[in-house]
């Protein structure tokens, strides 16, 4: 393993510099004209953006009282549509929608490269008088963003000499506490920052004053990945919380008074924390010992908000995890609590309700158990509605609405964009190095020879691999005759905080074991041949696949990589990589840099050993995984004659793309790659 702290290939990591720009431009054109200039690759990339771009896809909406927004991008709304209708009109084939904001109009006017990021609607006493919001637009597609506060009832930006709120471009947080004064953390210059980029201070700030004159009312360490402060606008229950992350897991939570006095939520800093109405939600991440009991990692339990803040500990277990069912997703009503579980990585719904006597429990009737459902939005503040998607790998999404107590009623369904007649799914489990039993999902053609196979995988974060519906993916290889494959592998949340906890730091070579164990299993069922096995996987799945590459070669035909973490000996120092060392470790320490170093892919490459192609993509604009990453690994690799192909996007940021067409791209290279490699 190479430890040499000098790194011939340093100067990639300038991301606009004009030599690291001319070497992508170079490798782009390269994979281009390798993969993406026959008339086969144009037809794949039409079809897949014919996907992304139809107006028979579901127009997700989030309500916001009488107000359901949705944004929107197809063809001829490239940056897209920012808009709202009524729950009447919504339920028709085709909404009335009122266009707010025409992002390409926007950029043309500005001639900037907008991308959009997200906005808050400000909901006011009287829900239908919603005449403002903050606007977040990206440059490319990057995390930071410029707020821009907007006038609903004018449909235009409020300028900062009209007294709208305005933030240059930073990873800023901001938030509304009414309709003239704000919660803001942003880049105020030196020492506003955590060593992870991210806000250290937090400000309240009042309409018409100079951001620099915003009183700070709450501040972190350096070293901390973030500090923040929102208010809770609930009528009867309005307040406000402060947080400083500490690192990415664990975080010191308060309430903040008016005066500016922090009071305490002392639950684990580990633990996920919430509070709704009278209510306070812990979620542990590790074994809790309180009040003698002890609530293994992976439970939810509830007790009064203003009880526990007085140092009372009368917790109410609402969920409890077993060794195959963990707590995916919980989301409050007005009254009642959703949760969404996993059984061996299929979900079931269920409702919680407090009441005088205590909390009972009732199913969601309407919602199958054969697809994969979540809760994509609520009215928490004033009634009990709820919105779910519903999805399989073969089954199109359907858009549930309903009110908890009543039946579900599918809203909108989304058509099938390729053919399943012959296609199964089967769930089958691998024996991992350690004997632990990995779960993932095959989708194939019924009795199919062994074929091109596409294994994916993440296994990081405690985000969940969970069945969905892809058009793309049918298009791009289902219908070619591939086989497509999920490892549901440690690190991941399948089966909860434990799934997560076995595979941080020094247990980090699990979530690769896992894989590899997936992948000889595939072998072994006879599902494909390791010659024609592929395996992508992007950001932290992108470090995983830079693993796979350069310790389990043998196993793989060929390697899609996206905007990966590869050079894991300085990852801590680029961007955001410092706020994921309690993922990973930090390699300055030489006892963690001991188990890092043996898996770091850059450090690990080897000119003397037989690789897969590879194709490694992501791009400039990421400001979250920085793009030296993958240059320098493709650099390195080409010095040591591996086969090695690169195309990195000038804007998307951490996606990869900023809009449909390059989405398009993105995905019909990397199943055209694979294709070609494996067959």
């Amino acid at each position: 393993m190479a430890t040499d702290p000098q790194d011939p290939h340093l100067w990639l990591e300038d991301v606009t510099g004009d030599a690291a720009l001319d070497w992508v431009r170079a490798h782009n054109a390269d994979t281009v004209a390798e993969y993406a200039e026959s008339a086969e690759f144009t037809d794949l990339q039409r079809r897949i953006r014919e996907v992304l771009d139809t107006d028979a896809r579901i127009p997700y909406a989030r309500r916001r009282g009488p107000w359901l927004y949705n944004f929107w991008r197809d063809a001829e709304h490239v940056r897209g549509l920012w808009r709202r209708t009524t729950m009447d009109s919504y339920r028709t084939d085709s909404p009335d929608w009122e266009i707010l904001v025409d992002l390409d109009e926007v950029a043309r006017d500005e001639d900037e490269n907008w991308v959009w990021s997200s906005a808050q609607v400000l909901r006011t006493e009287d829900d239908a008088d919603q005449t403002r919001a903050l606007i977040s637009l990206s440059r490319g597609g990057a995390d930071a963003v410029v707020v821009r506060e907007f006038d609903l009832a004018r449909r235009e930006f409020v300028v900062p000499e009209d007294g709208g709120f305005f933030l240059p471009e930073a990873k800023s947080d901001i938030g509304w506490i009414d309709v003239d004064t704000v919660y803001v953390g942003t880049d105020t210059g030196p020492g506003s920052l955590t060593d992870s980029g991210y806000p250290r201070t937090a400000a309240r700030w009042h309409r018409g004053t100079a951001l620099d004159d915003a009183v700070t009312v709450f501040e972190g360490d350096h070293a901390d990945v973030a500090a923040s402060v929102w208010y809770d606008r609930t009528p009867g229950f309005e307040r406000s919380f402060a947080e400083r992350a500490v690192d990415f897991f664990t975080s010191i939570r308060y309430e903040l008074s008016g005066d500016g006095d922090l009071t305490p939520i002392d639950a684990p800093g580990d633990a996920r924390v919430s509070a709704h109405r009278e209510w306070l939600l812990i979620r542990t991440r590790s074994p809790w010992t309180v009040g003698g009991t002890t609530h293994p990692a992976g439970a939810l339990l509830a007790a009064r908000y203003a009880d526990f803040l007085d140092g009372a500990r009368e917790l109410t277990v609402l969920f409890a995890p077993d060794e195959h069912t963990s707590l995916e997703q919980y989301v409050w009503t007005r009254n009642h609590l959703l949760l969404v579980t996993l059984s061996d990585v299929q979900t079931r719904m269920r409702v919680l309700t407090p009441g005088p006597d205590g909390w009972t429990e009732s199913a969601v009737d309407g919602v199958s158990e054969l697809t994969s459902t979540d809760v994509i939005d609520v009215d928490s503040i004033t009634s009990d509605e709820f919105f779910l998607n519903s999805s399989g790998y073969l089954t199109p999404s359907t858009l549930l609405h309903g009110y908890v107590g009543e039946p579900v009623e599918a809203l909108k369904q989304a058509p099938t964009f390729f053919d399943a007649a012959d296609l199964t799914v089967a769930q089958h489990f691998a024996t991992s190095d350690d004997g632990t039993r990995i779960p993932y999902f095959v989708v194939r053609r019924d009795g199919a020879a062994p074929g091109p196979t596409l294994l994916y995988g993440y296994g990081g974060f405690e985000n969940s691999m969970l069945p969905a519906y892809s058009g793309g993916l049918g298009r791009g290889w289902l219908e070619r005759g591939g086989t497509y494959v999920v490892a549901n592998i440690r690190g991941g949340g399948e089966y909860g905080p434990r799934w997560h906890t076995q595979a941080l730091k020094a247990g980090r070579h699990l979530a690769f074991e896992d894989f590899a164990a997936v992948a000889r299993d595939l072998v072994a069922r006879g599902v494909t041949t390791a010659s024609q096995l592929g395996a992508q996987g992007g950001s932290n799945g992108g470090l995983l696949m830079g693993v796979m590459l350069t310790r389990y070669p043998e196993l793989f035909g060929a390697i899609v990589c996206q905007v990966p973490l590869l050079d894991m000996r300085r990852y801590h120092l680029l961007l955001a990589g410092a706020s994921w060392m309690a993922e990973y470790g930090d390699p300055d320490d030489p006892a963690q840099w001991e188990y890092i170093g043996r898996y770091s892919p850059y450090q690990n490459v080897d000119a003397d050993r037989a690789y897969p192609p590879v194709l490694i993509t992501t791009s400039t604009r990421d400001d979250r995984v920085h793009p030296g990453h993958a240059r320098k690994m493709a650099a390195r690799l080409e010095d040591l004659g591996h086969e090695v192909h690169y195309y990195e996007n000038i804007e998307g940021g951490h996606g990869g793309a900023a809009d449909n067409a390059q989405l398009a791209f993105k995905s019909a290279l990397a199943y055209e790659f694979l294709w070609r490699t494996l067959n």
